[in-house]
């Protein structure tokens, strides 16, 4: 693999470290929280703002991130219903709009409370495809309801398992299988979007290739919990396979010996 000179070197303790954080990174939800606004000026309002971001996300994808997809038609039978699609997290900002170029119709990803914290953009978030995951248990009922809602409505839904954005990293860190019990839970299929880096002539940055695959059904014949650890090795495999095809090590990753 081909390594930039003098390149950013990032040192973590365990796969779970939070490299990346935002300005206020313990920002947490109220107990009242709304996951669903019926309120039609709400709508009306994240309508035209989705409209707007439409167009600036596809200027920033194809101007300076420079995206390419690749085995986008696995989900064209499924896009009239809704399903969830499993990425690794390795863009800080693009990660939250990833899905536009890859499902070609409104989505939810997944997010933390933290993001809500963002500076600006992060008031708005929930309006565009934020689903906020809550930190209380006793709120988790209403998110599950709020994902349930999502994917009736046929809105895929976008998860990435590992939890903490590590960027331009090109492997998959282990995740946990307790994020795959949505599918399971709703009856609907899995993919996953694998992001991939690889060198652009004449530039220091990366060029991005995601690789979608799917769909990924459990054994209905199984325990909902041997379900959740099935689907998970599926898409964990797969990703590692394809995370493979990475060609440029943008920053670097070492584990502390101390």
């Amino acid at each position: 693999m081909k390594k930039l000179e003098n390149k950013k070197v990032i040192y973590y303790k365990t796969y779970s470290d939070d490299v990346v954080e935002s300005k206020n990174q313990n920002y947490k939800i109220k107990d009242n929280y709304k996951w669903i606004h019926n309120n039609i000026f709400y709508r009306m309002f994240s309508c035209v703002l989705w409209k707007i971001a439409s167009v600036i996300v596809f200027i920033y994808y194809k101007l300076i991130l420079h995206i390419k997809v690749e085995n986008k038609e696995v989900i064209k039978k499924y896009k009239k219903q809704g399903f969830f699609l499993y990425g690794n997290h390795t863009q800080p900002v693009g990660d939250a709009f990833m899905p536009w170029i890859v499902v070609d119709k409104r989505f939810n990803t997944v997010a933390s409370e933290a993001n809500l914290g963002i500076p600006v953009l992060g008031r708005f978030l929930t309006m565009l495809a934020a689903l906020i995951i809550p930190e209380k248990i006793s709120q988790m009922k209403e998110f599950m309801k709020a994902v349930e809602y999502r994917i009736k409505q046929g809105r895929a839904v976008i998860i990435y398992p590992e939890a903490h954005v590590w960027p331009y990293y090109t492997k998959i860190r282990p995740f946990s299988d307790s994020a795959f019990k949505f599918p399971i839970i709703n009856k609907v299929p899995s993919f996953c979007m694998t992001t991939t880096y690889y060198k652009r002539k004449n530039k220091s940055k990366p060029g991005i290739k995601i690789y979608v695959d799917g769909p990924f059904f459990p054994d209905v014949e199984l325990s909902q919990k041997e379900q959740e650890k099935q689907l998970c090795g599926k898409i964990y495999d797969k990703m590692v396979e394809r995370s493979k095809n990475s060609n440029f090590e943008y920053i670097e990753y070492k584990k502390e010996t101390n």
